[in-house]
């Protein structure tokens, strides 16, 4: 059984349109699990506000928040935790960026819905990681190498408030580190472009100008992702992850305070939270950031 916090914070956030009602809505569903709701305090009116709650777990605090308020973010954590994070690992692949790298390179050799099928599964948790992505990798034996830069270049846009996000958090002294399932050849890049310190990926084998259809071992993968949050060290309290698929499910378990990004149901279920509308300032928000504060 979860312990009971001594005080939880709940973070509300709905960009241009939260309102008093729906604070009213979020402490009738703390009363109705027997705990006492603090006053509303705004971070900025009309967009995301905080209250203090005591007397109920975390989960249940959540659960019943997100029922009540299905068109608002809802971030739950101890009152007692490091507001604003000292660490933020992020995953790129429809957390950083929009779309699945390996699925656009795909889609230049024709075979995107295939491969992105594989992806899917593997995403949802149903298939081993390194053979999913071995598997889809030899489809792309033979392609000129130039399509990865075309790819990035063509494909690959910026998930809104990434670059936000990313520097106002480097701005007040975070380390920022961008870990990713994916390739090199869009981390690197994608990393410059965003503002993260560091970034850590798998590498696409190569030869004579074309893909060979193999990855460069080790994999970067699931338990490489909670390696690098642990190896970073910073307190885990002060830690903060993002990311969206099962990949991810052991970084945002070991974080301090990890955040499923419109995510997949076991991701968002493993996660301390889960934005389900807004985009990543959702997760300055969390760390009590007024507008005022953000960095573009």
């Amino acid at each position: 059984m979860e312990p009971l916090a001594a005080t939880l914070l709940v973070t509300l956030v709905a960009e241009g349109c939260l309102s008093s009602a729906d604070a009213a809505t979020a402490s009738d569903a703390l009363r109705a699990l027997g705990a006492e709701p603090g006053p509303l305090v705004w971070l900025d009116q009309g967009d995301a506000a905080d209250m203090r709650a005591s007397g109920v777990t975390a989960a249940a605090a959540r659960a019943a928040l997100e029922a009540a308020l299905p068109a608002v973010d809802v971030i739950v954590q101890s009152a007692d935790a490091p507001r604003r994070k000292a660490l933020l690992i992020a995953d790129m692949d429809s957390t950083m960026i929009t779309v699945e790298c390996i699925d656009e390179l795909a889609d230049y050799a024709g075979i995107k819905a295939q491969v992105a099928a594989v992806t899917e599964a593997a995403m949802r948790g149903e298939l081993d990681f390194a053979e999913a992505l071995d598997a889809r990798v030899a489809l792309l034996a033979g392609m000129d190498a130039r399509v990865l830069e075309q790819c990035r270049i063509e494909r690959a846009r910026l998930m809104p408030g990434a670059r936000t996000l990313v520097r106002t958090m480097a701005a007040n002294g975070a380390h920022t580190l961008l870990v990713s399932g994916g390739f090199t050849a869009f981390t690197v890049p994608v990393a410059a472009e965003i503002g993260f310190a560091a970034q850590h990926a798998n590498t696409l084998v190569i030869e004579n100008g074309r893909l060979t259809g193999k990855v460069a071992r080790p994999i970067v993968d699931a338990a490489t992702k909670r390696a690098r949050l642990l190896a970073a060290g910073v307190p885990l309290p002060a830690t903060m992850a993002v990311g969206d698929g099962a990949n991810d499910i052991p970084m945002l378990e070991a974080a301090g305070l990890g955040i499923a990004y419109h995510a997949k149901p076991k991701a968002a279920a493993a996660a301390d939270a889960a934005v389900r509308s807004g985009d990543l300032t959702v997760l300055l928000r969390a760390q009590g950031y007024s507008r005022s504060d953000w960095m573009d």
